[in-house]
């Protein structure tokens, strides 16, 4: 199987393993993984993904090998894979992507580990994630540009949000590689560790945010996505009637238990 899961408490790690392809995504990949994270989204006991691509590559995008190959009289067929993902997917309003789970709206933080490559739909993938782990030598950039393949997997509409207008037109337009240092720089990631080292800085990562009350933790993440393309008072109804339910049932009990002095001084609370 390229698709495995291997889980650390409430901390799981999704490896994508097609190392001879760089991690290229082929039709079995993408449902395997859209799959794994279905199930991590769905499981009680699951709190925070880490998402790594085994072998030094995290995704070098939609497998052209293989695209190349097709000969059906409708090639786009291949990118209408049909899936329900329920909730968390988008009903009968468009397939689920071609690269995998980049469609999917999940209700938990998921933190990508990238090494090497993230380009093209593996960019869109890095992109899909709330956090990215880039190693040095890890890159980012639209080279699907260079073979008349559009972004498809939600490139245009996270880019921007992340980085802005003006530079997303900048990588869009011009395909050209962006090394981590610059992706950290402009929005694109938020850590940037030594190589070999994005699998433990981001499971750290993960630890530590699945460490927290998870109810709060997802308030507050689903907040923040669900208020683009509103104006601030509507955002700021939203954010109440979305945090509100949450402050009854978790966050006056933490308050009790600071006022018992549980958490001063970050005594009892995680570090990292």
């Amino acid at each position: 199987m390229s698709v495995r899961v291997e889980k650390s408490g409430s901390v799981w790690t999704v490896i994508h393993s097609r190392p001879e392809a760089r991690n290229a995504m082929d039709p079995a990949s993408a449902e395997a993984l859209y799959d794994a994270f279905l199930d991590f989204d769905a499981d009680d006991g699951a709190a925070v993904a880490v998402f790594w691509g085994e072998g030094g590559s995290f995704c070098a995008g939609w497998d052209l090998k293989h695209a190349a190959a097709l000969d059906e009289p409708e090639p786009l067929s291949e990118f209408a894979i049909p899936r329900d993902g329920g909730a968390r997917g988008n009903g009968g309003d468009i397939p689920m992507g071609a690269m995998g789970p980049s469609r999917l709206e999940l209700d938990k933080p998921v933190i990508a580990a990238v090494a090497g490559p993230a380009v093209a739909g593996g960019m869109e993938l890095a992109m899909w994630a709330d956090i990215r782990v880039m190693e040095e030598t890890a890159y980012q950039g639209v080279y699907c540009r260079r073979w008349g393949i559009p972004f498809l997997d939600g490139g245009t509409v996270r880019l921007p949000r992340l980085v802005g207008e003006g530079r997303a037109m900048d990588l869009i337009l011009t395909g050209r590689q962006v090394m981590a240092e610059e992706c950290a720089r402009i929005g694109l990631c938020e850590y940037v560790v030594p190589e070999g080292a994005a699998r433990q800085r981001a499971e750290e990562l993960a630890h530590r945010i699945a460490a927290f009350p998870q109810l709060c933790v997802r308030a507050d993440r689903r907040s923040v996505k669900a208020q683009h393309g509103l104006n601030v008072r509507d955002a700021l109804v939203q954010e109440w009637y979305n945090s509100r339910v949450v402050l009854e049932n978790e966050g006056i009990g933490g308050a009790g238990r600071f006022s018992s002095g549980e958490g001063r001084h970050g005594a009892g609370t995680s570090s990292g």
